[in-house]
């Protein structure tokens, strides 16, 4: 008579077996492939000029600007108006008599920078629903900063005269 121990072993065994085999001769074909695997090349993103990613040469190809008042895009997830312009939906748009409206970056950079007393403070974009959530912006290190939603710039009142002895900054010192 068997062991209960002795059965049990031989039950399992050819299970193992058969496991470890598969798994071998399916990892040894994928190491025996001569071709190479061009996923990586698929989703490698080509390396582009700084002119290529602000997208002015396909802009400048179709005759398009972003805005009357900007000639290259002005953030990073923002297409040129030639590539998010195009497709089915674009076919006979005639861009001429399209809208062009200015791009609002430059108001922005047109605003005062607000001096605080106090090393945080609190942006709501004027609150309601106009505004954007509150957020917390650090103002203890000397220079300008930016609300990252509507774009207010705020600064610490002990960095005024470190920030007015620069040449230039990119908003207006009030």
């Amino acid at each position: 008579m068997f062991s209960r121990l002795a059965v049990r072993r031989s039950l399992h065994l050819p299970q193992r077996t058969c496991a470890t085999q598969r798994t071998f001769v399916a990892s040894a074909r994928l190491l025996d492939t001569t071709n190479p695997l061009s996923v990586k090349a698929e989703t490698t993103p080509e390396t582009k000029s700084e002119e290529d990613s602000l997208g002015v040469v396909e802009n400048e190809e179709r005759g398009l600007q972003q805005a009357p008042n900007r000639k290259e895009i002005w953030s990073r997830s923002q297409r040129p108006r030639a590539v998010a312009m195009s497709g089915p939906r674009f076919e006979q748009t005639d861009f001429d008599l399209q809208p062009q409206s200015r791009a609002a970056i430059e108001l922005v950079h047109k605003k005062p920078v607000e001096w605080t007393h106090s090393r945080i403070v609190a942006c709501d974009g004027g609150g309601g629903p106009a505004g954007h959530p509150r957020i917390f912006i650090n103002t203890d290190k000397p220079e300008i900063a930016v609300c990252g939603y509507c774009g207010n710039p705020y600064a610490h009142e002990h960095h005024r005269e470190h920030l007015e002895s620069l040449p230039q900054t990119s908003y207006p010192l009030a």
